[in-house]
């Protein structure tokens, strides 16, 4: 069933668009049949190894080799980069639990339409990597989506979820109130507003003015659940931040961490768009690992959510924690925690590059997310130096880094549902459009978004929007996010990078055949 049109009017087709059914063929006639095999079936616990209720197995020995190769020759300065960075996290973790969730920067959406964001959250953003946009679309509009998708799961009381037996996160991508979210201008231009902190050189090819849409999951967490107890992690693969065919291949080569393996964290720049092209973050097929570029990974809120009530939890340390990650593996403490006092334990001169290479990646299991605890990454203190999102309502949109460090509450405390519908940022990359065929080829289809769990998906739901549909649901900007229409390459105000990308999405995308 289409949402009432007094939450989200309907669009007319465009005159590039004379009909649905025209619009329809246009997609019928091709080849969506050229998606990789799809992942094995799967829900968001199979995305972490503590979710799944897994224990991390002993990796291959050709991982201690992979360490060793990565350090050769820079013993001295991968040493006195970490001492330096240990002092600096100390200083960090006071900053960061003195203010709490005050540390995270707000906007309001009109303050991002009317071209005003303050200089004070464009700093604290750049530092911290993490947001809230307010009032990004209206909070009778995100609410009429809540309604529209419990009604979608109504209808199809065989939607598949996790847990199964009391459903938390629903593995819904194609439901009408998702296909509109997504596409809906207001937090395009959201989008395109987080994607400007990026950068890159005219003639990369990249364009950080177009987003593209990536189909993910939602969540409707109910009052009590204990179940969805997401520790502390990092998306976007773990063991392929220090392979050399994963992030290893950013920045021609050099890799996207190349400053922090190369004995200087401090030149670290996380918001470099150039270096993340190429990268391959998902060796190992993993059931939720993530296969496209995303800047900011974020959730369009279809609730009110405070604190403890199954609420996002942050790291705001965006750098120092990045380097933190990418340095652990190589160092052990002389004396463990039991031998010496908390204090003691982690100070600088008690840690040592380690005697003999290990096989040992702190937190990283392959095919799963990169986690982390305080037993393995103590310099952290996660009990301090991870805070709540400030309070959030219906229509508010929260995001953070790719590099960010986030969890979710153990335990839902509140009295409501915290509900959030799961809305990355994607730039346009040849990468991207790549995935995009794809993941188009699994709308049409109603299959779960290629990087997660194969199976039937909704493409026997009643009420799935199709094809057909995709004209009332969106506007151009929504049709090309989702590789439904071409790029507009020949437009004047292109830099030589983007004119590149989009010819080669639009070519990807079959537009040019």
């Amino acid at each position: 069933m289409l949402l009432n049109a007094r939450l989200s009017s309907r669009i007319t087709p465009t005159k590039f668009i004379p009909s649905s059914l025209k619009f329809a063929k246009q997609f019928r006639s091709l080849s969506i049949a050229q998606a990789q095999v799809q992942k094995r079936a799967g829900d968001i616990s199979d995305a972490f190894t503590s979710l799944s209720g897994g224990k991390p197995t002993p990796l291959e020995p050709r991982f201690a080799h992979l360490k060793r190769r990565l350090i050769a020759r820079k013993e001295d300065a991968l040493f006195a980069s970490w001492t330096r960075l240990l002092k600096h996290l100390r200083e960090e973790v006071t900053v960061v639990a003195a203010l709490g969730s005050s540390i995270v920067p707000e906007i309001s959406y009109n303050d991002i339409k009317a071209g005003t964001p303050t200089q004070s959250f464009s700093e604290s953003y750049k530092q911290r990597g993490v947001c809230v946009i307010r009032g990004v679309i209206s909070q009778e509009e995100a609410l009429g989506y809540k309604i529209s998708i419990r009604e979608y799961i109504r209808r199809n009381p065989h939607t598949k979820a996790f847990p199964a037996g009391d459903p938390q996160v629903y593995e819904l991508y194609w439901s009408e109130a998702q296909l509109r979210a997504r596409a809906h201008p207001n937090l395009i231009n959201a989008q395109k507003f987080l994607m400007s902190y990026w950068h890159a050189g005219s003639d990369v090819p990249i364009s950080l003015e177009h987003p593209v849409s990536y189909a993910d999951r939602l969540r409707i967490r109910q009052p009590g659940d204990a179940s969805f107890a997401l520790g502390p992690h990092v998306d976007g693969g773990s063991l392929e931040r220090w392979e050399e065919s994963g992030y290893g291949l950013g920045g021609n080569g050099k890799g996207v961490y190349s400053s922090i393996l190369g004995g200087h964290w401090e030149n670290y720049d996380p918001w470099d768009a150039a270096v993340r092209l190429g990268v391959v973050s998902d060796l190992y097929a993993g059931v939720g690992a993530c296969g496209i570029l995303r800047t900011a990974q974020g959730w369009l809120s279809m609730s009110d959510v405070s604190a403890g009530e199954g609420h996002l939890l942050v790291n705001p340390m965006l750098r120092a924690a990045t380097a933190y990650i990418l340095l652990r593996p190589f160092f052990e403490a002389k004396r463990s925690v039991d031998q010496v006092s908390a204090e003691d334990y982690l100070q600088p001169e008690n840690w040592m590059l380690e005697t003999e290479a290990t096989t040992q990646f702190q937190g990283a299991t392959p095919g799963h997310g990169q986690e982390l605890n305080a037993v393995l990454h103590p310099h952290l203190e996660l009990d301090k130096s991870m805070v709540h999102m400030p309070i959030v309502n219906p229509g508010d949109y929260v995001a953070w880094h790719c590099d960010t460090i986030h969890a979710v509450d153990k335990t839902h405390n509140g009295s409501s549902d915290s509900s959030v519908l799961y809305i990355p940022v994607c730039p346009l990359t040849e990468d991207n459009a790549i995935f995009l065929r794809r993941q188009r080829g699994t709308f049409l289809k109603g299959e779960p978004s290629p990087d997660f769990g194969g199976g039937e998906g909704e493409s026997n739901h009643e009420g799935r929007p199709t094809i057909e549909d995709v004209p009332s649901l969106m506007n151009e900007d929504g049709m090309r996010a989702m590789g439904l229409k071409e790029w507009d390459s020949a437009a004047t105000d292109l830099s030589p990078g983007q004119r590149f990308v989009m010819d080669r999405a639009n070519k990807e995308l079959e537009f040019c055949i």
